[in-house]
């Protein structure tokens, strides 16, 4: 139980990785803010959690307004008290040609993916300096590294985001908050259980892939954890990728029928 006694923010907590990164936390203590556009997912979510005894919360937020972003700061105190650990994970992707690219679709996910995390980070962290400290991790991409042709702006932000994450951690070092990052690969998540329906884009990707699988969304939730807890201490302005093993790859490897 890490984090017993603590409050938890994870943006674009209501699917995905953010989803399993809320219900790990839950699943060891935490008191968790869920926030996200979605409202749906977002109160469905809450009203589960909170069926099984769970403390969860859901702010609509668009992380890419300032005002949306102080609101959640100000609402995860007011219902929690304190704010502990960040988890800034909302992020979008827009797919399009280098040479048809739109500009306001760039910037749309800039907005959210490199700006949102800048908003919402900073916010938190007037607040965890007011109490002390406290933990903050970004959900970066093994394409931070890597590119992909066809999604400009989400490899340009996750780059852009790692970045942020060492100018945050260095900035914040002295005031005795941590920030890292975290790089998935392909990680299991609707979106790509869609594509993985197609048998020649699942052989694409298990190619890339050494340990020949996808990831699961609770892998990375446990790495988000695990950056987050006093069990990193020593951990600041890193990005930590969990990739099955992609990033060190120069070659394909055969897949299994």
């Amino acid at each position: 139980m890490r984090f017993d006694g603590k409050v938890v923010i994870v943006t674009g907590g209501a699917q995905g990785i953010g989803r399993a990164c809320v219900e790990a936390f839950v699943a060891e203590g935490g008191a968790v803010v869920i926030a996200d556009v979605d409202v749906e997912h977002g109160q469905a979510l809450v009203a589960e959690l909170g069926s099984r005894g769970s403390k969860v919360h859901f702010v609509r937020t668009d992380v890419g307004d300032a005002r949306d972003a102080g609101a959640l700061i100000d609402a995860t105190l007011e219902w929690g008290g304190r704010l502990d650990v960040l988890v800034n994970n909302a992020g979008i992707i827009k797919t399009a040609d280098f040479l048809d690219l739109a500009e306001a679709d760039f910037d749309k996910v800039l907005r959210v993916n490199l700006k949102g995390p800048f908003l919402v980070g900073q916010a938190a962290a007037r607040a965890m300096v007011a109490r002390g400290g406290g933990a903050i991790v970004n959900m970066s991409s093994a394409n931070a590294v890597l590119a992909i042709p066809n999604q400009v702006p989400y490899v340009v932000s996750k780059g852009g985001l790692n970045q942020l994450t060492k100018v945050m951690a260095l900035a914040l070092a002295d005031k005795n908050i941590r920030v890292n990052a975290v790089g998935p690969g392909s990680i299991m998540t609707d979106i790509l259980k869609v594509v993985m329906n197609n048998d020649e884009a699942r052989r694409r990707i298990l190619s890339r892939t050494p340990m020949g699988r996808t990831g699961d969304p609770m892998e990375v939730a446990k790495l988000v954890l695990f950056l987050a807890s006093d069990d990193a201490s020593y951990i600041t302005g890193q990005c930590v990728y969990i990739d099955g093993g992609r990033l060190a790859l120069n070659y394909t490897v055969p897949v299994k029928d």
